[in-house]
């Protein structure tokens, strides 16, 4: 019945390769972009997986592609704004039967990914998974042309992370035996300990620019308030004490990078205090509505049940313009757009110490 209203799966294939290539002759000097993390970055990697955690059905993708793509989004995400701002085409997904060039870089997301192995085990790719196709990639750069041409492809690339939200969220929604063997700090400890591995894995291969997005107020968002907090339109303080806490240790972890490791340079974006004050004052960013979800179902529309892929019901609003979020834990296009105009443009005050225009110039 799906199969209807968009393309089959070749053609979503095709079109999203001609997306890709898209400018690619207009900007050869561009730097790579290397995209690692969870939803809030999948360009569609877990459509080829064993997973519930996919968004490759309709009404994803309607405000842009048309069709769904994978993103958990109407349309594209932060790092496709970011790769059009650095003159790149769109980055696709590492597991894209297409994707065998990859000179402009990879998507390696995973939707529900986390830091942490146990998170959502065996229905993601992990992070530390993540670095083991980095590595793969890097051994097929490497082969190809003259090895100074790879190692200065790696060295000038952009890697871009966002990850933690699932670690901080699964705990209350799943039995995590490990959350609960952990204070909250040795908890924190154990997720940053797991990023920090990933990015040395990185640097080892020639990466040194790095970009991060801090974990944003998630116990805030429309999942939260409905299934968490039976409805209430409150966030839930255990959560935010988590993401409060990995924050703070990243910045600390990525100042002591810095002087650890050789040419490592960084952006780190505070997205809590970002997204706090849109949430906040929707208005103010052009929105109407800022904790209510475009698309789910229950209070603020908050159950995931947008697409009604298993059957369930669901409410669509007219206008995802008008809506911070997209779904029950996902930003809109709109919303994408504004975070990645920030990432890219943003001031040394919220964005340190390079925000990405800089970053890419370094």
């Amino acid at each position: 019945m799906a199969s209807s209203c968009f393309p089959s799966s070749f053609l979503v294939y095709f079109i999203l390769s001609l997306l890709s290539i898209h400018n690619c002759k207009g900007h050869p000097n561009s730097a790579a972009l290397f995209i690692f993390g969870d939803s809030l970055f999948d360009a569609g990697n877990n459509n080829y997986i064993n997973t519930s955690f996919k968004a490759n059905f309709v009404p994803y993708g309607q405000s842009f592609f048309k069709f769904p793509t994978g993103r958990f989004s109407d349309g594209r995400l932060i790092p496709d704004f970011i790769a059009k701002y650095a003159n790149l085409p769109l980055i696709l997904p590492y597991l894209h039967p297409m994707n065998k060039n990859y000179v402009h870089g990879v998507n390696f997301a995973s939707a529900g990914a986390g830091a942490l192995a146990e998170t959502h085990q065996g229905l993601v790719i992990d992070l530390k998974t993540q670095l083991s196709y980095f590595n793969k990639v890097t051994k097929v750069v490497e082969g190809i042309g003259h090895p100074a041409e790879a190692k200065a492809l790696l060295s000038k690339a952009v890697y871009f992370i966002s990850i933690g939200s699932n670690d901080y969220i699964a705990p209350f929604t799943t039995n995590s035996t490990l959350f609960q063997s952990h204070s909250p700090q040795e908890y924190v400890e154990l997720v940053i300990g797991n990023l920090t591995t990933v990015i040395k894995g990185i640097h080892k291969n020639g990466g040194r620019k790095f970009a991060f997005l801090g974990v944003g107020d998630i116990g805030c968002v429309p999942l939260v308030k409905a299934v968490l907090l039976q409805g209430k339109d409150e966030c839930s303080e255990n959560i935010t004490q988590l993401v409060t806490l990995h924050n703070k240790h990243l910045y600390k972890t990525l100042q002591h990078l810095e002087k650890e490791l050789e040419g490592f340079v960084y952006s780190y974006a505070d997205l809590y205090s970002s997204a706090n004050q849109i949430s906040n004052n929707p208005s103010k960013y052009g929105f109407k509505e800022g904790k209510a979800a475009c698309c789910g179902s229950g209070p603020f529309r908050g159950f995931f049940s947008c697409g009604g892929r298993d059957g369930e019901e669901y409410e669509l609003c007219s206008n995802p313009n008008e809506y911070l979020f997209y779904d029950s834990a996902h930003l809109t296009q709109k919303a994408s757009q504004l975070v990645a105009e920030w990432v890219w443009n943003g001031s040394s005050d919220s964005i340190k110490p390079y925000n990405l225009k800089a970053l890419f110039n370094v």
